[in-house]
């Protein structure tokens, strides 16, 4: 499959990334950037001086002398820059960038081990610590990292000096982990190296890598108390600790086996990265029992524990999910790094089904809550993506240090960032997939592919107005054999009609998808309405009871200070909101909605008085309310933001 995307809106984003992004990040990891790093919230612990990732691997190269700094998986940092500079370097060949990827590469190599050991803490600081702390260690998290990297890298280039690092290092963990005598019979407390391996498979074709993939999703929870005993194993070896947190196995996902596991619980990231390696070995291992289960896990999530930006993990503590219908929008987390784990988990589990549920979740998550991680200018960051800000509580409430108004330039545990880009370099991934006899596609944006089907190699070709009007043009070349057509109908769309060679046709309709068959060279139109849509959550959703969010076309709308003046508790929206395209200086062409809402006046009888008895009707004031893209949000000035919106009852919302 090769793809290459054309379309406006996401060409901005890959061309920040190749310009702006890639650059920055590069001098950031080198210490070169004369940037103040945030930490993502309060908390003394976070080191934020610097980032010397760069360094950490120069001294464990021994090119250096010095400790190690930063966290456990600072590593990794490097690892998902790479990734994404390959990713880069696929779609645009740039010989600077294949001479930084290629220092970057002889570093990794000089930095590992002769036993295929790489991990900069544990080689610097404490070598007697490896693999001896997994809980914590993110040593297997590091390494997955890693191998992801160097499948980038070899087929960006072609050359496989980091493919051969990566089956090193995986030799390396198959020699310390496995179900023989002696191993170690447990899994690295963050997951990412069971995903990695799956990636590894794909290129090499080397079944032990599934097979130890599967051996790590099978051997978690088996026993919850793994991680403590090893802790005490250690002390009784003499091997010394720094201080240690308590273990929670529902935090690690490691309270019960992960077969079993129908809730999605613990840290938010782990949960989607775990969940997407088990789609994925159900996939090509035909594990059934581990599809159950992901099943379970991903309508625990959609059905009761998502966010409507895409967003996951209610709560700071764990940056973790907490319990159904659970979903503050001024406390939550809704880490970048979760919504790209669910971007993953959907294609993940199209692999094993094409059903519009997993398309409409990956692209609510793709064009709201990712993208909303990224500033325009490509040098500014959001860890954590709320649904309500308000610039003082974020200030002054120690409970709420973790909302950022604005976005910071990086931050002391700086996963996002990277993660960012290297995900949006490889959208082209996303768009469609095939099976032998089908080809489903499952976004609408600008691009031209070919895509492998059993004995033909048909090209994809898409014309757009997405993601602002609903008219998309496909062509299809090269038809040897009849095949399946699928194209997604989106959940926000309304009246789709389709045109096979300017010919109407009936829609068939299966699983979200019109169905058609192919039997030559064709070119399809779709036109589809976008209407504004309201909203409403659950009634044990809490926080959002008697209010809407408002969301057109794939994107979930906000409204901010910038636009609406200050006090947005004080709006209530008495009206459907209409869309009106717009431009901003500083935030490009886009349709805005405006609605008209009621202010709460707030006269001279509150001087001096916090309570009054007696229920009195306020008085109020029409104002107009702007609605923009919920990605757009912070770009311009620093104010108060929010979703969901208070409405006016008594009308159909």
């Amino acid at each position: 499959m090769k793809t290459h995307i054309n379309d406006s809106f996401w060409q901005r984003y890959i061309q920040l990334i190749r310009t702006e992004m890639i650059p920055y990040q590069w001098r950031v990891l080198n210490d070169e950037a004369g940037i103040a790093i945030d930490k993502e919230r309060d908390d003394d612990n976070i080191p934020s001086d610097k980032s010397n990732a760069i360094e950490n691997l120069k001294i464990a190269a021994g090119q250096k002398e010095g400790h190690h700094y930063g966290y456990l998986f600072q590593d990794t940092d490097v690892y998902k820059w790479l990734e994404s500079a390959a990713n880069t370097y696929a779609i645009k060949p740039d010989e600077k960038l294949k001479s930084m990827m290629d220092d970057v590469a002889v570093l990794i190599e000089e930095a590992q081990e002769d036993d295929g050991y790489i991990s900069t803490y544990y080689q610097i600081d404490a070598p007697e610590q490896k693999f001896r702390r997994l809980f914590e260690s993110h040593e297997l998290y590091s390494a997955g990292h890693l191998i992801e990297a160097s499948v980038a890298y070899y087929k960006a280039t072609g050359e496989d000096r980091l493919i051969s690092v990566s089956k090193k290092l995986v030799v390396c963990i198959q020699n310390a982990f496995g179900p023989e005598e002696g191993k170690i019979h447990g899994a690295d407390g963050h997951q990412e190296i069971e995903l990695a391996l799956v990636r590894l498979y794909e290129v090499t074709g080397d079944q032990s890598y599934l097979d130890l993939s599967e051996w790590f999703l099978e051997i978690r929870g088996q026993d919850p108390d793994f991680y403590q005993k090893q802790l005490d194993e250690n002390k009784k070896m003499g091997i010394r600790h720094e201080k240690t947190w308590g273990i929670d196995p529902v935090y690690l996902q490691a309270h019960k086996p992960v077969p079993e596991q129908e809730e999605a619980v613990g840290h938010a990231v782990r949960l989607v990265y775990m969940a997407t390696a088990m789609a994925e070995v159900a996939y090509h291992n035909k594990n059934q029992k581990l599809l159950k289960a992901a099943k379970s896990l991903w309508k625990s999530i959609v059905t009761k524990r998502l966010y409507i930006t895409g967003g996951i993990g209610s709560t700071v503590h764990g940056e973790a999910f907490t319990f159904d219908y659970d979903l503050p929008n001024d406390t939550m987390y809704c880490e970048t790094c979760a919504s790209i784990g669910l971007m993953f988990f959907a294609r993940a589990m199209m692999k094993n089904e094409v059903d519009a549920e997993y398309a409409d979740i990956m692209e609510r998550a793709l064009y709201n809550t990712v993208i909303s991680g990224m500033a325009l200018d490509g040098k500014h960051f959001f860890y954590v993506n709320p649904l309500e800000v308000d610039p003082k509580s974020s200030k002054r409430d120690p409970g709420k240090s973790h909302v950022k108004p604005t976005r910071p330039s990086w931050f002391g545990c700086a996963c996002c960032p990277p993660n960012l880009a290297r995900t949006l370099t490889s959208l082209d991934r996303y768009i469609a997939s095939t099976t032998t006899d089908s080809l489903s596609v499952h976004l609408y944006m600008g691009m031209e592919g070919t895509y492998e089907l059993e004995d033909q190699m048909i090209k994809l070709k898409q014309t757009t107005q997405m993601p602002y009007e609903g008219e998309v043009t496909l062509e299809i070349k090269e038809v040897v054999h009849p095949f399946t057509l699928r194209l997604r109908i989106p959940s926000w769309a309304e009246d789709f009609k389709l045109k096979v060679n300017d010919i109407p046709i009936e829609i068939e309709r299966s699983d979200g998808y019109a169905m058609i068959e192919i039997t030559s060279d064709a070119t399809l139109s779709l036109t589809f309405a976008m209407p504004v849509l309201e909203w409403q959550s659950h009634p044990l959703v809490k926080e959002d009871k008697g209010k809407v969010a408002v969301q057109r076309g794939p994107f979930v709308y906000c409204i901010e200070e910038e636009d609406n003046e200050a006090l947005l508790h004080l709006y209530t929206l008495a009206d459907k909101p209409e869309p009106k395209f717009s431009e901003y200086e500083r935030l490009g062409d886009f349709v805005a909605l405006e609605g008209t809402a009621e202010k709460i006046l707030i006269d001279d009888s509150w001087s001096g008085v916090l309570y009054k008895a007696g229920i009195k009707k306020q008085r109020t004031e029409m104002k107009k309310l702007t609605f923009i893209p919920y990605h757009l949000w912070a770009n311009r000035s620093t104010g108060e933001m929010r979703v969901w919106v208070d409405r006016k009852q008594g009308k159909d919302v």
